[in-house]
């Protein structure tokens, strides 16, 4: 049995990347689960040459068997206009086979965000990435109030997912409280996951 949760994210400016190994690093902190931590390659509405295999930084790009092969899934996104990215929509769009064989189904999954605005859309987001969980048969997890950062933040978190702030320039670092939030949502998945005993 498997005992990896796939951190699955895209990030065009490095703050989802940089919140997806706060979640990974909660994921770490259950006994015996491992973080795999995916990208998802950009896409453009015109591609002149083809992408490299394997990104020049950061993650490897995530293959349709690493959903399989996990027991759990967190999935990020920057916002854009109070949805998820295009990559990560055409990825998720590709899972047809998936979502035929009942791959993730039963699985539990969480969710995480960037915005440069406080009221950027976050919740937005986070539920538009929920929408083909859903469908895939996925159990949803989100952050409960026992949380004692998700009532104290002035910057990012919510119940339905991390999330952070990034600032119009993009300059802001994370937060004490986002990244509190973020590691507690990756150790909630990971400990679900294996509460659950999900066979992968």
């Amino acid at each position: 049995m498997s005992h990896d949760v796939l951190v699955l994210y895209y990030s065009r400016y490095g703050h989802t990347a940089q919140l997806a190994r706060f979640v990974a690093r909660g994921v770490e902190e259950v006994p015996g689960m491992r973080a795999r931590l995916r990208q998802v390659p950009p896409v453009a509405p015109v591609t002149e040459t083809a992408m490299p295999p394997e990104p020049e930084e950061g993650a490897p790009y995530v293959t349709r068997a690493d959903l399989g092969e996990c027991v759990a899934l967190a999935m990020g996104s920057p916002t854009r206009f109070g949805n998820m990215a295009a990559p990560l929509k055409y990825f998720l769009d590709t899972t047809g086979a998936e979502w035929a064989s009942g791959a993730l189904a039963g699985k539990p999954a969480a969710l995480f965000t960037s915005t440069s605005t406080m009221h950027g859309g976050q919740e937005a987001t986070l539920l538009s990435m929920a929408l083909p969980l859903l469908h895939h048969g996925m159990l949803i997890l989100g952050i409960p109030y026992t949380e004692p950062a998700l009532s104290s933040t002035v910057t990012g978190g919510t119940p339905y997912g991390a999330s952070h702030v990034a600032g119009p320039r993009g300059d802001n670092t994370i937060s004490e409280h986002e990244r509190e939030l973020a590691r507690a949502l990756g150790k909630r998945l990971a400990d679900v996951a294996r509460r659950l005993g999900t066979p992968a």
